[in-house]
């Protein structure tokens, strides 16, 4: 069974009506209830009848990432090694349709966008590409995976679907971690946002954490493109996908992302729009639902709200992000996927972290940790 075969059973109207029609009862024994929140629970706590129970949420999640985590922040770094894409996407500035300049990043390149990061003091990377298969297919990724394993502790990566034996090849070279969006789950506005393309296979995509489950990588990211649908209702599939997930492959750590859509040259006004308050609401909902999964907010955010919500439920932020590739470097006019929110250094974020009692960590995790000898007595 994969979770397309679940998927299936749900419909998106009922889950969405399902969702609105919570109470102030539902959601009090969503928060007060003991032992562990079901997927009816979470329904109600990003429901519109939550919305009063906002400080009490906070309050709650803040004791149960403490608790999990401490006052702990992971920091990564997304590099950018190509906007070349082969498909078209109503929402992206790497769209193929969007006739600008196109790089991708030489080894020379990449190890002068690897200087820069090693100076700001990451540890932690994530590769991001446009979907380009020929240009920037499996081999490259192998090599360039080669050229960032004696740097980082902790290669993540972010870019197209691939088929599980190309996820074990690259395991193999030293990836850990992958995040893939599905975007929407509602597969006819799917279609609408993404008309050519490999992504045009809402399918594909939505199997691949089942492909890489099966890969036995390390940790996935799963999130949905807030603003091209019901929030409430995307949201709440990305909780069954990540119930389900853990359930079949228990050995797999797993982190959640929260994308807002952003603007870009020429770029899709939000169809749905989520304010602060909101996001709070299904930052501190996830938390209470699952207190195990990671919890990341990008510089999409302002300064002002990230600020605010390192409290509330946050374990992984990036910081001094750029989204072109070499942008860090030479490449300045190249084109950025989106435009960034939060504009301060990494070292400007650390010191922020300090100031309210939280750590930054640069490096937690490392493959050659994962075991250790017993010590013989």
């Amino acid at each position: 069974m994969l979770f397309t075969d679940l998927f299936e059973q749900y419909h998106w109207d009922n889950i969405k009506d399902s969702i609105y029609q919570k109470t102030a009862a539902d959601v009090r024994h969503a928060l007060y209830k003991s032992g562990k929140r079901t997927l009816e629970d979470f329904k109600a706590l990003v429901s519109p009848a939550a919305v009063p129970f906002l400080e009490e949420m906070a309050q709650i999640s803040h004791q149960l990432t403490v608790q999990r985590f401490g006052k702990t922040i992971q920091m990564y770094a997304p590099l950018y090694l190509s906007n070349e894409c082969q498909n078209i996407c109503t929402y992206c500035g790497f769209s193929m349709d969007n006739k600008v300049k196109r790089i991708t990043l030489n080894p020379k390149q990449i190890e002068q966008e690897v200087a820069v990061l090693k100076e700001m003091g990451y540890e932690h990377v994530l590769l991001v590409t446009g979907e380009a298969n020929r240009t920037v297919g499996v081999e490259y990724f192998k090599k360039v995976i080669r050229l960032l394993r004696p740097h980082f502790s902790h290669i993540s990566m972010e870019v197209q679907p691939m088929d599980q034996e190309e996820y074990e090849s690259l395991i193999a070279e030293g990836l850990d971690t992958v995040l893939v969006y599905q975007e929407t789950y509602h597969q006819e506005d799917y279609k609408k946002h993404h008309p050519k393309g490999r992504k045009s296979n809402f399918q594909y995509r939505l199997e691949t954490p089942d492909r890489l489950g099966k890969a036995h990588i390390h940790k996935i990211g799963l999130g949905v493109l807030i603003g091209l649908e019901d929030w409430r209702t995307d949201c709440f599939l990305v909780a069954a996908h990540l119930q389900y997930l853990e359930k079949t492959y228990w050995q797999t750590k797993y982190s959640i992302s929260f994308p807002r859509l952003r603007p870009f040259s020429g770029g899709l006004p939000p169809k749905v729009e989520m304010n602060d308050r909101e996001l709070v609401q299904l930052i501190c909902a996830y938390r209470i639902f699952n207190q195990e999964v990671e919890l990341s907010l990008s510089t999409r955010e302002s300064e002002v709200f990230r600020n605010h919500v390192i409290k509330l439920g946050i374990t992984h932020m990036s910081a001094g992000s750029k989204t072109n590739p070499g942008g860090y470097t030479a490449e300045e006019e190249s084109l950025e996927q989106f435009e960034i929110s939060d504009e301060r250094s990494p070292a400007e974020i650390a010191e922020m972290l300090k100031i309210q009692g939280y750590e930054p960590v640069w490096k937690d995790w490392e493959i050659g940790y994962s075991f250790v000898e017993p010590l013989t007595l």
